[in-house]
């Protein structure tokens, strides 16, 4: 019997981990001068995989991971000015994730690869241990309308995107304004409270985001002036537009 107990514990110390600080466990023991465990603590990696998580339990993990930098084809050089930003982002971001503009957005253009790439840059950050929520807009804001008239359930909902290390939201505004008797353009109400919500808090705070949105930046503005200007204003020196057909990137894959 102990024999095959040594056996066992050789066989494990020869695995690979996915976190070799913590073998894998999220949580890292405190040690006292004679050896003992006196408290733990969590491992850097443990917001993560939280994260991953959620997106297998998701059912879009396959999905979701298979988008990376290295299978993003660049079309042209505006898309590849595009793909650069997004890698950059990731770079600088240790130095950036706590300064005023922190966050990075991909507007415009319908299929112009908008959701690849900042899934591809959530991907990267979660690769270093750094937690991101992912919001599919239309699904996470139905979610929190269908809990709004239960306090608490609405609360535990909504901070789940106001409190995430980093929050990608995918597709803002997707299905979510309508056309006045004017021809203006209107953020529904409800999407608007609980996206004023989510928004402000996280500028308050300081608080990286990732965004995609088939809004450009001045239909943004006109939409809702002072909440988008928010987005906008955290996302200054990291915002790229997508303009014309000619950068529709499912097109063009379609076309090989």
């Amino acid at each position: 019997m102990l024999n095959s107990i040594k056996a066992n514990s050789s066989s494990k110390d020869d695995e690979e981990y996915e976190c070799e600080i913590c073998k894998d466990t999220e949580w890292i023991d405190i040690y006292d001068d004679d050896g003992l465990i006196t408290s733990s603590r969590p491992c850097k990696c443990r917001e993560a995989k939280h994260y991953k998580r959620i997106l297998e339990s998701s059912g879009i993990s396959e999905a979701f991971l298979s988008k990376t930098f290295d299978n993003f084809v660049a079309k042209n050089k505006f898309i590849a000015i595009a793909k650069k930003m997004a890698i950059d982002y990731v770079k600088n971001f240790g130095n950036i994730k706590d300064s005023k503009n922190n966050s990075i957005a991909f507007l415009g253009q319908v299929g112009s690869g908008k959701t690849h790439l900042s899934i591809a840059i959530a991907n990267e950050l979660m690769s270093k241990g750094i937690g991101v929520r992912y919001m599919q807009y239309r699904e996470g804001i139905t979610r929190i309308k269908q809990v709004t008239a239960d306090e608490e359930s609405y609360v535990r909902e909504i901070n789940k995107y106001k409190n995430a290390k980093v929050l990608l939201i995918d597709d803002l505004y997707k299905s979510a304004t309508y056309r006045s008797r004017t021809g203006a353009e209107h953020l529904n109400d409800a999407d608007e409270r609980a996206m004023f919500e989510i928004i402000n808090h996280r500028y308050l705070v300081q608080a990286p985001m990732i965004i995609s949105s088939e809004f450009c930046m001045e239909r943004l503005l006109n939409l809702d002036e002072g909440l988008n200007s928010r987005i906008l204003d955290m996302c200054e020196g990291h915002i790229m537009e997508f303009e014309g057909r000619e950068l529709n990137y499912r097109l063009y894959k379609q076309a090989l």
